[in-house]
């Protein structure tokens, strides 16, 4: 445990906190609105820092660029000048699968100066996952590169496509982004919208049926900016590099809309991750605060290469997100990379909610979720929804009336209702010490968090499902060393059909080409049958018993 004399103290700050000059910082224009590109663009430009780079980024041939806000400004209303010709506007979802680019970055604030709403695509993501986000959604256009475009053939509906690169002799119909950033620039003001108006459209696993909407709304701005400046404790002068894909919530909302809030220059890399691709990334971009998820810290712990980092890094500052880091890591981090990390809790749907403050005095115990974000009142509830004791394991809740940072309005679709007397129901079990700061006590439900990444075992399970050997299926999580968890399908095969690795094999290929890169059972066990309940519900308490014990055993 530790606590930092020289910073502001956090009780101090609650309470002089108030969230009306957090929305005041946020937007000039003082009208009671919001429209996202203004507050992380337009009003950089208004202040005199049109100068200052928003993004650098590195291709994957080591290629480097950089783009000041003023030039971001630029391309966006190139491209918001061509989507309004084509009638797009507000509340329409356009959505992007792009790497981690300068592209992606003006695509992203084109949709919000046109009033539209973003929605992120994994780049991961097979036909499937892709297919039942754009119906749902009812997406209007679909901007993709000649790497991604295949992942748009044979849905059952699919929006016009912009490719980067242009069409290609297999996609003549495709419209073409370099054409599309020769347009003239918008010519109307970015339209000012009400605070409940949505500008991203997330989608986040359940363990029930498919992936939930979650439509977050311009209120969620300020919440955002508050976890940039306290958790992350940003600075106007850091180089700063969330390494969390903009696929997922964490990377969309904290390494592009959180630092652009902020006014500050935010680093793409775009190759895939190794431990020496990272260190020479940290070391080439002299960066100062970085964040990522647990996986990416235990494989840079495992390759040795870190060791020594500290004598020629810039760290200043290291946050992590997507389960709990252990005590080791965190000796690791500060030790080897020569700064303090600090471990964050948070959702799709509330953004982050709890956090060890890198820019605020308080206890911080290792492994820790740490105190409620200012703006949040957080409570432990019981089955009958009543506030629990600290000491007492409990469902975490957000007391909505006294959260005035709180944005989540409900599921997009109204899929499941997360609400009960007045609190949002995270659905994950955690403890309150004494000294007010949380712990993580498990999960209630059948998530499986896999290198940071939620996942729901219903997709996975179906997509298995879809084999022509496949009878019945059921996906846990796998206790694993570097990626916390690996998913682990048990499998009960048709009958006519004999277990193999062939199988196995093929069973793996088929859910990773279909659903996504990330989601498919590294861990294929055949069965003879599933341990149900007398109304024939799937164990899956018993079979991650099982998938414990195997590992352990292993």
């Amino acid at each position: 445990m530790s606590t930092h004399a020289s910073l502001p103290n956090y009780r101090d700050y609650l309470e002089r906190f108030s969230i009306d000059d957090v929305i005041a910082r946020l937007d000039d224009h003082q009208d009671g609105k919001f429209n996202a590109f203004e507050s992380c663009c337009g009003r950089h430009l208004r202040a005199g820092r049109g100068d200052v780079l928003a993004l650098v980024h590195e291709d994957t041939q080591g290629n480097v660029n950089r783009m000041t806000y003023a030039e971001l400004e630029a391309e966006s209303a190139r491209l918001a000048g061509w989507f309004a010709e084509r009638g797009l506007g507000v509340g329409d979802r356009i959505a992007c699968m792009l790497p981690r680019s300068p592209q992606l970055l003006v695509a992203i604030l084109a949709t919000w100066r046109i009033g539209a709403v973003y929605q992120p695509l994994f780049t991961a993501f097979g036909p499937d996952s892709v297919d039942y986000r754009l119906g749902r959604a009812d997406t209007r256009l679909v901007i993709t590169d000649h790497a991604n475009r295949y992942k748009f053939d044979g849905l059952s509906q699919c929006p016009p496509v912009l490719a980067v690169g242009g069409p290609s002799s297999e996609h003549a119909d495709d419209l073409d982004w370099h054409q599309a950033l020769a347009h003239s620039p918008v010519e109307t003001q970015p339209p000012r919208l009400e605070r409940e108006a949505p500008f991203l459209q997330m989608f986040t696993s359940g363990t029930v049926g498919k992936p939930k909407g979650v439509a977050v709304p311009l209120a969620a701005m300020p919440a955002f900016a508050l976890y940039m400046e306290l958790a992350v404790g940003l600075r106007d002068s850091d180089r700063f590099w969330n390494m969390a894909d903009p696929g997922w919530a964490y990377g969309l909302y904290y390494a592009i809309t959180g630092p652009l809030l902020l006014g500050v220059t935010t680093h793409f890399c775009e190759a895939g991750f190794t431990a020496e691709g990272a260190l020479a990334f940290m070391r080439r971009h002299r960066l100062t605060n970085f964040a990522a998820a647990p996986t990416a810290y235990r494989l840079m712990k495992a390759s040795g290469l870190f060791d020594d980092a500290h004598e020629t890094l810039e760290l200043r500052a290291a946050s992590s997100a997507g389960e709990p880091l252990n005590t080791e890591v965190v000796n690791w981090v500060e030790r080897s990379l020569g700064c303090p990390v600090t471990d964050h809790y948070g959702q799709t749907e509330t953004g982050m909610t709890c956090n060890n403050h890198q820019a605020l005095a308080h206890p911080k115990h290792a492994g820790g979720m740490g105190v409620p974000m200012p703006g949040y009142r957080l409570a432990i509830l019981d089955a009958e929804y009543n506030e629990l004791p600290p000491g007492e394991p409990g469902v975490l809740a957000v007391d909505i009336k006294n959260s005035p940072a709180f944005f989540f309005p409900g599921y997009t679709w109204q899929e499941k209702h997360p609400f009960a007397e007045g609190y949002y129901l995270t659905g994950d079990v955690v403890v309150r010490n004494e000294d007010g700061t949380f712990q993580f006590a498990g999960r209630d439900d059948d998530i499986i968090t896999t290198a940071g990444y939620r996942v729901g075992p219903t997709d996975v399970e179906n997509s298995v499902m879809t084999h022509p050997a496949v009878a019945e299926s059921a996906a846990v999580g796998q206790p694993d060393e570097i990626r916390g968890e690996i998913i682990k399908s048990y499998v009960v095969l048709r009958d006519n059909f004999e277990p193999s690795d062939a199988l196995a094999d093929e069973i793996r290929q088929q859910v990773r080409e279909r659903l996504s890169t990330h989601a498919f059972p590294r861990v294929v066990e055949f069965v003879d049958e599933l341990p149900k309940t007398p109304s024939g519900k799937i164990q899956r308490f018993k079979l991650r018993a099982d998938a414990v014990d195997k590992a352990a055993g292993e």
